[in-house]
């Protein structure tokens, strides 16, 4: 009877290590540490969908530079830092930076830096933004920000969907079905959802936007995301979501990690493009580190690192 229970006990635990580990390749952070700039990293204590600051990375006691990027390529910064730090030694492990929506970053900066995320509270101010060119001329008439906003490269819209696209989703206007559970991205703070709503608009125009930006909220078949670049691909993996409107780099990104994802294509001319751009804080601690990576983020070399994602140069 003791040994029974002793082999019913061991099944059972077997059985949930395996049901966490399936589940946690799916949780963010998703790049295994790769995304943390820190060369002494102390405690390693991150416990997926429980203690997981998937959108800050690095040592934000006093950094060399501190970047707030727009999270639509949270993906690209590993790549992107380490060919910064080949260029500029003297920074390598001294970087920190934020990838959460640029209407948060934008909140965070008019607070001075002070972010809470749970129960822990800090304080690091930007160096450099970097998010949709609006968004940064945005700041810079705020008085956030110190011009001329630098642009750098340029995005477009797809459909995320599950492996096999089991709901058939062909193109925007299937969205509006009321048996499609959408991830859509929350337009409060989440600057992609304008150029989403003017895409939808394109097809289907506002009767459209109001279905999936309305109708289907006030229904709970659209779910508002608060960061879409994390939650949309994790619910669709979870069957919380069947779709959501995201860049398709991120769709890119995705698939070059393995997750059970696809993109259904958003032709072009229903599409609508986005122009990535930065520019100095008003405040920078570090300027001459700030500028450095202005003139790197335009470079032939980090220019490739974006293409390889999905990303296009910016030709004015």
């Amino acid at each position: 009877m003791k040994l029974n229970k002793t082999i019913s006990l061991l099944l059972l635990t077997l059985a949930f290590s395996s049901y966490t580990q399936a589940n946690d390749q799916y949780s963010p952070p998703w790049q295994h540490g790769q995304n943390n700039d820190a060369i002494t990293r102390g405690l390693s204590f991150t416990v997926p969908d429980a203690d997981n600051l998937a959108d800050f990375h690095g040592n934000p006691q006093n950094p060399a530079l501190s970047l707030y990027v727009g999270g639509n390529y949270f993906f690209a910064m590993a790549p992107l830092v380490k060919a910064f730090e080949d260029k500029y030694p003297e920074y390598r492990g001294k970087l920190y930076w934020e990838t959460l929506p640029p209407g948060l970053l934008i909140r965070q900066m008019r607070n001075g830096g002070t972010v809470t995320v749970g129960n822990m509270t800090w304080n690091r101010q930007a160096d450099v933004f970097l998010a949709g060119l609006k968004k940064v001329n945005e700041g810079i008439e705020e008085g956030l920000l110190v011009g001329p906003a630098v642009p750098y490269v340029t995005n477009k819209l797809t459909i995320m969907v599950s492996k096999g696209n089991p709901k058939n989703i062909a193109g925007l206007k299937d969205l509006g079905k009321k048996d499609i559970q959408l991830a859509m991205p929350n337009p409060e703070f989440e600057g992609v959802a304008r150029q989403i709503k003017s895409s939808l608009e394109k097809v289907g125009g506002q009767q459209l936007v109001n279905a999936v930006y309305k109708d289907k909220v006030g229904q709970g078949s659209s779910t508002l995301t608060h960061i879409h670049h994390r939650q949309t691909p994790l619910w669709i993996m979870q069957g919380k979501a069947d779709a959501g409107v995201t860049w398709l780099s991120e769709a890119i990104f995705q698939q070059k990690v393995g997750h059970p994802i696809e993109h259904v294509v958003i032709p072009d001319d229903q599409n609508t493009q986005a122009i990535y751009a930065g520019a100095l804080a008003k405040n920078t601690q570090h300027p001459e580190a700030a500028q450095r990576w202005l003139q790197f983020i335009t470079s032939p070399e980090a220019i490739t690192i974006f293409q390889s994602y999905g990303f296009e140069p910016y030709k004015p």
